[in-house]
């Protein structure tokens, strides 16, 4: 039995360890947010965090993330409020066929957790997930749209 929280929740998983966590969280736990795409890590459809990294689980082991933090599309928004990026996402009709869209998503919010001023340089250089449909200009305005806004959320900090 593998354990690890997914989502903030603690869960306990009966897998081998070898198991990559793309389908211990697709087909064990339920959470299809979570894509495949590519099956060696290079496109990022499933891409999740593990302790605040984003990380592209179709290669991973599940025996990597024992006693680890693994949050999905499915645990990023508070409640009923989306989070910046989704919304961001929304606002700027970012998806086409939307199929990459939920580990993109949680590249850049990995990503703008780090950079929360990015440069469009700063963008080409970090953000490596693949969009087959090609709606790069408008994952670039959404990105910029979501690091506002997260930039005016966060608190003041003292002087």
């Amino acid at each position: 039995m593998i354990q690890f929280r997914l989502n903030g929740q603690p869960v306990e998983v009966d897998a081998p360890d070898d198991m990559p966590l793309l389908w211990v969280l697709r087909d064990r736990l339920g959470y299809t947010g979570t894509k495949y795409g590519c099956g060696m890590a290079l496109c990022g459809a499933c891409t999740v965090h593990i302790d605040g990294q984003a990380t592209r689980c179709c290669v991973l082991p599940v025996a990597a993330v024992a006693g680890k933090d693994v949050r999905t599309i499915e645990g990023l928004a508070a409640g009923e409020r989306l989070h910046p990026v989704q919304q961001a996402w929304i606002d700027e009709q970012v998806p086409q066929c939307g199929y990459c869209q939920p580990g993109m998503i949680m590249a850049v919010t990995a990503f703008l957790a780090a950079n929360p001023a990015p440069t469009d340089d700063d963008i080409n250089r970090s953000i490596t997930n693949i969009c087959r449909c090609g709606t790069y200009p408008r994952i670039r305005k959404a990105i910029h749209r979501a690091a506002e806004v997260l930039r005016a959320e966060a608190p003041a900090k003292p002087a």
